[in-house]
């Protein structure tokens, strides 16, 4: 029988929860239930890091530490999980991390200090070096108003000159441990929460439900609840689903599962696709990538979804799954503004990356006002596999051009079996400039984004050719 309650720990004490609403953000529940209000609402959609907290999960038999925004994340999503806020870091003395940030003069409003410190103390937490690209990482989703971000970074490189604080890890492992993982399902005000520890148990309700909401990391669907002011009242949490979140290698293809957070696969693509690695350092925080998943963004189905125009380019197929199973390819998965060929009580259940031969180049291309989380104006992703300096294969996808990520077919048949050569790369400029017609929108005009495939065109040829390039006429 499924449970009609959650347990996790709020910083040391056991909570059980079965009566609030199914739609409460963990910010929600910390500030108005448990007047815990160091943490704090900035944007309500996961952009400013104001609302940061950390949360601890058993894995391996140890604690893994991941930082938060609480503003978009749904209370019961806590099951059987350590919620930690900046009100526990310190008790009787000064963590190190705000003993640092006091020392460095890290602080000067105030208003974001607290999420700044629970990304800090995540990174504490998790042993990580604080070098300047590990700083930069773990800090991309934090904004600061007030005092930019040197002594911020100082107080973090500075954290080795002051003694660790002793924490007995293992009275919270074994509080965790004593937490039954059995599915649940709540209902309350006529909404229902659903978790899943099993595929099986989850298709059985699914495939009942009258209006399905699927929910991993919250990133776009916890909006419609933050910003839209709706309320969802079937929703499927699928974080701890053991059948989703998985990542292995099969038959020379990666396999995905659709709910295993961003960060949990980048191990994998470092090795497979190290260009892919690295766009997912512009595709969201820290706090996003620990909870955001493929299958998330491919089931949102946004036209200027960073991962989609890669996925597509790879020529990667999902397993959809629902009363049948059945595999399709990304390539034609899309047929319009966020409609896909996803059929009523379907769900993605898995993606299939092929992995590429020794000939194969991969370059992912993002172009946006900010480099760190932000919305893309155009992405482009070319996957070539290349021989005596001749395109073999080629394969473009555009996001943010159309009202899904879409192919330059032309520009490809122009390239392939031709020359890598300026000729060549200038003809097909002409060719990929007339293949789109895109919209103008806050982002960029629709002449620029034109102008900007065109140039990333030019950017491959001179990265090709090794060339450093300075400037760009974007």
């Amino acid at each position: 029988m499924p449970s009609s309650s959650i347990e996790f720990i709020l910083n040391n004490k056991l909570i059980t929860i079965d009566n609030i609403n199914t739609n409460t953000t963990v910010l929600e529940y910390l500030r108005n239930y448990k007047n815990l209000k160091g943490t704090k609402e900035g944007c309500a959609s996961g952009d400013c890091g104001a609302c940061t907290a950390v949360v601890a999960e058993v894995k391996n038999n140890n604690l893994k530490y991941r930082s938060i925004n609480t503003c978009i994340t749904l209370l019961y999503t806590l099951h059987s999980k350590q919620l930690l806020t900046v009100e526990h870091v310190e008790s009787k003395y000064l963590h190190p991390v705000q003993q640092s940030m006091v020392d460095n003069d890290g602080a000067q409003c105030g208003f974001c200090t607290p999420g700044f410190i629970m990304s800090m103390y995540a990174m504490h937490k998790n042993k990580i070096n604080p070098s300047n690209s590990n700083i930069n990482r773990y800090l991309s989703g934090n904004l600061c108003r007030c005092t930019g971000y040197r002594p911020i970074k100082n107080a973090l490189k500075n954290l080795k000159k002051y003694k660790g604080l002793n924490s007995d890890t293992s009275i919270i492992l074994k509080k965790l441990k004593r937490i039954k993982l059995n599915d649940v399902v709540l209902t309350n005000d006529k909404s229902k929460f659903y978790i899943h520890q099993k595929l099986k148990t989850f298709k059985k309700d699914f495939i009942k439900s009258k209006n399905p909401s699927l929910l991993v990391g919250g990133t776009d669907l916890s909006l419609e609840i933050t910003k839209k002011r709706k309320s969802l009242h079937e929703i499927f949490y699928l974080g701890q689903n053991k059948d989703l979140n998985f990542v292995k290698v099969k038959k020379n293809n990666l396999h995905i599962g659709a709910a295993t957070p961003i960060n949990d696969i980048l191990g994998s693509l470092k090795k497979y696709y190290p260009e892919f690695y690295e766009m997912f350092e512009r595709y969201g925080s820290e706090q996003i990538r620990n909870v955001a998943s493929l299958g998330g963004n491919i089931g949102s189905a946004s036209p200027i979804g960073d991962s989609l125009p890669v996925l597509i380019s790879l020529d990667s197929k999902l397993i959809l799954d629902g009363n049948k199973s059945r595999k399709v390819s990304m390539s034609n998965y899309f047929v319009g503004y966020r409609q896909t060929k996803l059929k009523k009580k379907e769900f993605i259940k898995e993606i299939i990356i092929p992995l590429k031969s020794k000939d194969n180049t991969l370059k992912c291309y993002k172009i946006s006002k900010r480099i760190d989380d932000d919305i893309s104006a155009v992405f482009m992703a070319i996957n070539a596999e290349i021989k005596n300096d001749k395109f073999k294969t080629i394969k473009i996808v555009c996001g943010g051009m159309a009202a899904v990520p879409k192919i330059a077919k032309k520009t490809e048949i122009y390239l392939k079996d031709k020359k890598i050569n300026f000729d060549n790369i200038t003809k097909a400029k002409k060719i990929i400039s007339k293949e789109f017609t895109p919209l103008s929108d806050v982002r960029s005009s629709k002449n620029y984004r034109i102008k900007i495939v065109s140039n990333l065109l030019d950017r491959f040829w001179n990265e090709y050719n090794k060339k450093r390039v300075t400037v760009y006429d974007y």
